[in-house]
């Protein structure tokens, strides 16, 4: 840091100090500087703090005491711990602690932990105290008490205050982050310039240019998960859907499905006879399907069977009882041959009619391939193809 002299158009560096060497404490001169002017740490845009309580002490079952407990505009509740000239290696459990206590704390005790603090202060300051829920209000700009959010579920930050930190807290304040903990670690410097005494404050955890990212990262990971939750409970819902549809095929005239076990995919394959190309039952969120899928690795094979049921499109159709949707997929590996239904998958009420639906068309699409397939087999091997 240094200091200008404009009239000699001249910088001078300060002189970086200690707090020990200068005579400050944590208590009486760190702690108060801070519950005064509580904007040092409100680095962000828009962000402000609301000092609540100093000191507090008001955990069941332990005589422990917090620095200094705030909350910002969203609600949340703030725990702040000061150290001065180094961070010592329990400052983050400490806070953690404090943090699990307070997180149990419901609007009614926040509202009177801050107005113990007020009459506090109006007491040391021989002035009526203010109104710990006008302040509320006010601060939170919202109408009434009842409409404040005020520490909800999984909202607590953590802010640490020191002079250095070492390794080991700045590791595992980083790795808290990761779980989307709220941390910030602020270093405080005093500096010397003659008689007179300044304080710098800055965040260093997370540094300005990597909060964005980190808040990118932290709603990744919730959409992440919030994917994964989806897909499992895809695979919860198919697999119980898979399971009714083949005890029905089981008791059906198609023998298709009769040795396939229920899956968690959104599709059911059985083989053709064709190596490669199987049948298909598909179970989508918006339609149910039947298919024959041509799949072999080689994609001249597909084509070529392909070709041969497209001659006989017109039969096979009229064998199915419905046109069917013929799908060559040109400079792709795979063809298939078709027929959907739009419906509402994942309401449980469809099912039964979704099923006897499968179980009806896969028969006629079983029926309707099954001549055709067992003459293009027989020309398939003779031209060694197979």
């Amino acid at each position: 840091m240094f200091k200008i002299d404009s009239q000699q158009n001249r910088i001078a560096p300060l002189e970086a100090k200690r707090f020990g060497e200068l005579g400050f404490t944590e208590r009486k001169h760190l702690q108060e500087w801070l519950e005064n002017c509580p904007q040092a740490l409100a680095q962000g845009e828009g962000e402000e703090l609301l000092i609540i309580q100093k000191e507090f002490d008001g955990f069941d079952d332990t005589r422990e005491r917090l620095d200094l407990l705030a909350l910002d505009k969203e609600g949340n509740l703030v725990i702040i711990e000061n150290k001065l000239d180094d961070t010592g290696r329990d400052v983050v459990w400490q806070a953690l602690k404090y943090a699990s206590y307070c997180a149990n704390l419901s609007k009614q005790q926040v509202v009177d932990i801050y107005q113990r603090y007020l009459n506090q202060k109006a007491q040391e300051s021989g002035q009526p105290a203010a109104s710990a829920v006008d302040n509320l209000i006010e601060f939170l700009d919202v109408d009434g008490l009842e409409a404040a959010q005020i520490n909800r579920i999984k909202t607590q930050r953590l802010i640490f205050v020191a002079a250095r930190y070492r390794k080991e807290v700045t590791n595992t304040v980083l790795w808290l982050s990761q779980f989307g903990i709220a941390c910030q670690c602020f270093k405080v410097t005093p500096f010397q310039a003659g008689d007179e005494l300044f304080l710098s404050c800055e965040q260093i955890i997370p540094t300005p240019e990597s909060s964005e990212f980190m808040i990118g990262m932290v709603a990744k990971e919730a959409e992440e998960k919030s994917a994964d939750t989806e897909q499992k409970q895809r695979h919860t819902l198919r697999l119980a859907f898979w399971e009714q549809a083949l005890e029905a095929f089981g008791q059906s005239a198609c023998s298709l499905y009769n040795n396939i076990s229920p899956s968690k995919d959104h599709w059911l394959s059985a083989g053709s006879g064709m190596r490669a190309m199987p049948y298909n039952l598909i179970f989508g969120k918006n339609e149910v399907r039947v298919e024959f899928s041509l799949q072999r690795s080689e994609a001249e094979v597909n084509t070529y069977v392909f070709d041969q049921l497209s001659a006989q499109k017109e039969a096979i159709e009229a064998s199915f009882g419905h046109a069917l949707s013929w799908s060559p997929l040109p400079n792709k590996k795979a063809c298939r041959i078709q027929y959907a239904k739009a419906v509402d998958g994942y309401d449980k009420a469809n099912w039964l009619e979704m099923i006897q639906w499968l179980v009806d068309h896969m028969t006629k699409l079983e029926n309707a391939l099954q001549e055709p397939l067992k003459g293009i087999n027989q020309r398939l091997k003779q031209e060694a193809f197979a």
